[in-house]
C-alpha cells in the first residue's frame, strides 16, 4: 500500500484470528520500524517479545490492575489519569472499579481479560539515560522524552499493517511498572513505555477512521488564531 493509505487506515485492531505470527514476520516488522527517528539517533529502546504463557498471564493480570480503574474513571466522564483533572472526582470514581471487575469476571471478559492470547505481545522499554527530556525540570507533567520513543512504537504498527497484521498500543502496564520490570528482568533506569499486541485481524480492516478535521486543531499565528483552511 502507499504511504498515504497506510497513514489513513492504521487504526487500532484488538480482534485477532487464531493464526500464529512467525518470528521472522515479527523480526521483519522490527527491522523496518528501527528506522524511526529518535533524539540524537540514540535509539534508546528495547523490545521484549513475550512468548512464555505464564509470563503472558502475569502481564495480563498486571494490566488488569489499572484497566478497571480506567473504566471506572471513564464511566464517570473523566479522562483517566489526565495531568490536569479533578482529583476528588477521580477518587470518587475509583470506588466503582471493584464492581466493574466483578462484572467482567462474571461475563467472561473481553480483550483486556484475554490479553495474553494475542498472537504477538511486545513490551517496549526506554533507556532513561538516552532521552533528551528538555521539559524535565518544568513544573508540569513531562512529555518530551517520549518523542524519542513513540515514533518507533508507531512505526511498528505501520510496518505490521504493511505486513497484513493489525495491532494496538497499550500503556496500561505502566501502572505496574515495577512488577513488569521485575518479571522481565529489566535493568534499573529503564522505563516501560508501551505494550503492543499484534496479530492477523479477525475481520476486515477499517477504511474510514474517525478523526477531527484539520480546522478543528490547527490555527494560524496563535492558539486562538484563525483555523488553517485549504
Amino acid at each position: 500500500m502507499d504511504l498515504e493509505q497506510a497513514l489513513r487506515t492504521t487504526g487500532a485492531v484488538r480482534d485477532f484470528d487464531a493464526r500464529p505470527v512467525p518470528d521472522e514476520v515479527v523480526r521483519r516488522i522490527l527491522d523496518t520500524a528501527r528506522y524511526a527517528p529518535s533524539g540524537g539517533n540514540r535509539q534508546a529502546w528495547h523490545v521484549v517479545l513475550v512468548k512464555d504463557p505464564d509470563v503472558r498471564a502475569q502481564l495480563r493480570d498486571l494490566y488488569l490492575r489499572g484497566w478497571y480503574d480506567y473504566l471506572a474513571m471513564a464511566g464517570a466522564g473523566l479522562v483517566p489519569w489526565a495531568p490536569a483533572t479533578d482529583r476528588a472526582a477521580e477518587r470518587s470514581a475509583l470506588a466503582d472499579a471493584a464492581r466493574i471487575r466483578a462484572e467482567a469476571a462474571a461475563g467472561g471478559g473481553g480483550f483486556a481479560e484475554h490479553l495474553d492470547r494475542a498472537p504477538v505481545m511486545l513490551v517496549l522499554l526506554a533507556d532513561l539515560h538516552g532521552l533528551a527530556a528538555v521539559d524535565r525540570d518544568l513544573d508540569r507533567y513531562t512529555l518530551v522524552g517520549g518523542a524519542s520513543i513513540y515514533p518507533f512504537v508507531w512505526s511498528i504498527l505501520l510496518a505490521a499493517h504493511d505486513a497484513g497484521l493489525g495491532g494496538v498500543i497499550t500503556t496500561m502496564m505502566v501502572r505496574s511498572e515495577d512488577e513488569v520490570c521485575t518479571l522481565l528482568g529489566v535493568p534499573p533506569d529503564w522505563a516501560v513505555v508501551a505494550t503492543l499486541l499484534l496479530g492477523y485481524p479477525a475481520g476486515p480492516r477499517a477504511t474510514r477512521l474517525r478523526r477531527q478535521a484539520v480546522e478543528d486543531f490547527a490555527t494560524v499565528d496563535g492558539f486562538a488564531g484563525p483555523p488553517l483552511r485549504g
